[in-house]
């Protein structure tokens, strides 16, 4: 015998199917909340022909409207005394691939954050979450064709992150840094 299900009880199954969907397409960026914070540390920094240079390290990680945002400094010390820093700010906006995101480093006309063209030697730059590393590429296009990536792998560790640093020049390493960043 075949009954009718009542409208209400239609209505329901839909809203906890509707529910249910919600649940599960929360876009990946809401897992950058375990990575929010700010660490400091540092390191040395080995080049290519083997040479160390010490160097102070920040992160700071945060949630925004549409993604989030990693800010990073970076303070060389240099044998004469000098201390050479420098400082980034990118914005990471969900991309249409799970767990991969886009940067948002500049506005187009419409007012929306774009990439920047690695065609006009501007850094090509994304990120992703797996597990619990937070990796951030950069990616150059230099005038005869060659590349330089940089590679960034955070991974959330007991009392702060460790970071992995890497940078390849046409395939060959020229520098590396792997560290412990503590959270503030």
């Amino acid at each position: 015998m075949i009954r009718a299900v009542p409208i209400s009880q239609k209505l329901m199954l839909l809203c906890a199917a509707l529910c249910a969907f919600a649940v599960l397409s929360v876009p990946a960026w809401a897992d950058v909340s375990r990575f929010v914070g700010d660490y400091v540390g540092s390191a040395e920094v080995i080049s290519a022909d083997g040479d160390a240079s010490k160097r102070d390290m920040s992160v700071s990680i945060s949630e925004t409207k549409e993604g989030f945002t990693v800010d990073w400094t970076s303070a060389t010390h240099k044998p004469d005394g000098r201390i050479k820093e420098k400082s980034y700010s990118i914005s990471f906006v969900p991309s249409d691939r799970d767990g991969i995101y886009a940067a948002a480093m500049k506005r187009n006309v419409f007012g929306h954050a774009v990439q920047l063209d690695p065609m006009k030697g501007e850094p090509f730059v994304w990120g992703r979450i797996e597990g619990d590393t937070l990796t951030v590429y950069s990616l150059f296009v230099d005038d005869v064709g060659g590349y330089e990536l940089q590679q960034f792998d955070r991974t959330l560790a007991e009392g702060g992150l460790t970071l992995k640093f890497t940078n390849l020049r046409n395939g060959s390493l020229q520098r590396s840094v792997n560290t412990f960043l503590k959270q503030q």
